[in-house]
């Protein structure tokens, strides 16, 4: 029985905003080393690499003095960018991935499907949640831009909806874990799937 090739990917983008360099392993064990310059962004792809198992790297520096959104709207494109490189042609993987996580008392659901067809469906949080600041620097309308840009740089259809919540700190990271749970699943590699998981023989 032969070993599948690592699924890795080394991404490197620089604008005038923001640069990011960026590694990741999709058949890693969740350790990461993160680092954008935005706190409580850390935090958060520090989660999605724990509950994705997902090996992550990310160095990043970006107009901050400015605003937390050119770094993050990178580093999620870039992500996206990576994890798209990283699944090859995306044969013999799970492609769907569905799950409910909680924290306390928020309470948020993830679909995703490895399609080729990005599109984000993103649902449920409570009015004035866009407008929170996070941890100082991260405002809370950033939590669907980076679900966004992830979507569409990595070729994924992704449905994220709050379904109870109160403290936007737990709402924001009950988001990400879900959307990293059902990550999980969808990029995991399937021994009863052959060949590529789609009708048309494509993704």
């Amino acid at each position: 029985m032969s070993i599948p090739a690592p699924r890795t990917a080394s991404v490197r983008r620089a604008t005038s905003e923001s640069t990011i360099e960026l590694e990741l392993n999709l058949d890693g064990t969740g350790q990461s080393s993160i680092d954008t310059s935005v706190p409580f962004f850390d935090h958060m792809l520090t989660a999605f690499a724990k509950h994705s198992l997902t090996d992550l790297t990310v160095r990043a520096t970006g107009d901050t003095d400015i605003d937390a959104h050119h770094t993050v709207e990178d580093t999620a494109i870039v992500l996206g960018q990576a994890i798209r490189e990283a699944l090859g042609d995306k044969s013999g993987i799970s492609r769907y991935g569905d799950a409910l996580v909680p924290l306390d008392e928020a309470l948020a659901q993830a679909v995703v499907d490895i399609s080729g067809r990005p599109y984000l469906v993103h649902t449920g949080e409570p009015a004035g949640f866009e407008f929170h600041l996070i941890g100082g620097h991260f405002t809370g309308s950033l939590v669907r831009h980076t679900f966004e840009a992830l979507a569409f740089a990595a070729g994924l259809t992704v449905h994220v909806r709050v379904l109870g919540g109160r403290d936007p700190h737990h709402i924001a990271e009950a988001e990400y874990k879900a959307f990293a749970r059902a990550f999980r699943q969808a990029k995991a590699l399937d021994p009863l799937v052959q060949g590529i998981p789609s009708t048309k023989g494509a993704l």
